[in-house]
């Protein structure tokens, strides 16, 4: 891997996908394309739907995620805060190249095999979201640390025994890992639950002669993503625990500036109202880690996306599935060749977007249920496409996703890496 020091990615490796053949292993794609390369296909732009896909088909929108990749960056630059979007999400190193030329700062991932996808393109600056104790990860680790020296990597710690365990299984003489203390929600998930936890976990790390101690983290999203009163208070509390752990470790920390990293996809506008406006003499860098807005939805984050709820529409869906109507064995009833193994259904089930008031009710492994709404009629054999809710369940089941204009003709295939 050659990669220009500056450069927060291999924008060539990414590049090269284009000559990668497409074939069988990509389901829904028009059979015609078979053998031929990503180029070759891109470069005649063809109809998506003229050309055949055996469906269902997953796609995205191009003018929306642009739009998208336009919106979130220049909210992030007027409300003082860094983006290091969530790589699970879409898991395509095409994607996260946009979204580092866009401004990110890094690429979040959650697993050490995620991180490993897109160092393999060369992608400079890493934010592991989780605690790393198993020692073939960190060996990993050790050696690209010491392989790139302008490799930044970052991840999380909630526990003295996770300390020692990293700081045994990490070699002599490699680079300290760089590591946040996470602070975490009673019922929520990982992070320390009290002050004195964190504070003992702060100490444990900044004694570590393997690791360095460079900020706190926590996730204020970790027991739902609800917009009542309640729900809101919860996360204020937590954000505020985040923003006093900082200022309580202070001395502790191993750098200059602070590393301070909270925000997924829900609540991200509360995070930089809460987590920007430091006292002087103390450098808090605030990064947020939201992942869905680049392609939004039409369920869960239409819902709660500060740049959309109550009306707003300052984010737009992009990802959709379309499906043929195979049986239409009842008056009301359709039924299309689209189920769980294609779609997410974790947080909201798909919406027709060319039916106002017809409703998917539940779906099967490879079959959806539409229920007809009075005077909306569909036949069989007819496409129809569907918005989504959680894209992060969407894109793990398809490996390449065409990327259409508004006339449905093919601008980039977008290949994923799960």
């Amino acid at each position: 891997m050659s990669v220009p020091t500056n450069a927060p990615i291999d924008h060539a490796a990414v590049r090269a996908l284009a000559e990668r053949p497409v074939d069988w292993t990509a389901k829904g794609i028009p059979p015609q394309w078979w053998g031929h390369t990503q180029a070759q296909i891109v470069a005649e732009a063809p109809d998506l739907f003229a050309a055949g896909p055996t469906g269902p088909v997953c796609v995205l929108r191009a003018d929306a995620v642009a739009h998208n990749l336009e919106t979130m960056a220049a909210w992030c630059r007027a409300h003082g805060v860094e983006l290091a979007p969530h790589g699970k999400t879409h898991m395509s190193p095409q994607l996260a190249a946009r979204q580092l030329d866009a401004g990110a700062c890094a690429i979040t991932v959650a697993t050490v095999s995620q991180a490993a996808v897109y160092r393999a393109f060369g992608v400079r600056r890493l934010i592991l979201a989780n605690e790393l104790v198993d020692a073939p990860g960190l060996r990993w680790l050790a050696g690209e640390l010491d392989r790139d020296p302008g490799l930044g990597f970052v991840c999380w710690v909630d526990s003295v025994a996770g300390v020692e365990l990293m700081t045994s299984a990490l070699p002599a003489g490699a680079r300290p890992v760089d590591v946040c203390v996470e602070l975490g929600q009673p019922g929520g998930r990982t992070g320390c639950r009290t002050a004195p936890e964190a504070d003992a976990v702060a100490r444990a790390a900044a004694a570590s002669p393997r690791l360095r101690l460079v900020g706190v983290a926590g996730y204020e999203a970790a027991l739902g993503h609800e917009l009542t009163a309640d729900g809101l208070a919860v996360v204020v509390t937590h954000l505020r625990e985040l923003r006093a752990t900082v200022t309580r470790l202070a001395a502790l920390f191993e750098t200059d500036t602070v590393l301070l990293s909270a925000g997924g996809s829900t609540y991200f506008d509360t995070v930089a109202d809460e987590l920007t406006g430091w006292p002087g003499g103390l450098a808090v860098r605030t990064i947020l880690r939201s992942g869905c807005y680049l392609t939004h939805d039409h369920g869960l984050y239409a819902r709660t996306s500060p740049l959309t709820r109550d009306g707003r529409a300052g984010l737009r869906p992009a990802l959709q599935v379309h499906a043929r109507v195979v049986s239409r064995p009842e008056p009301d009833l359709a039924v299309l060749a689209m189920g769980r193994r294609d779609v997410a259904f974790d947080q909201g089930l798909p919406v027709p977007l060319s039916l106002a008031a017809s409703t998917v009710t539940r779906l099967n492994d490879q079959h959806a249920y539409l229920r007809l709404a009075p005077g909306e009629h569909v036949g069989v054999g007819a496409w129809l496409g569907f918005g989504i809710s959680h894209p992060c369940t969407v894109f793990d089941k398809w490996r390449l996703i065409p990327e259409l204009d508004p006339d449905d003709r093919v601008v980039d295939l977008i290949r994923t890496f799960f």
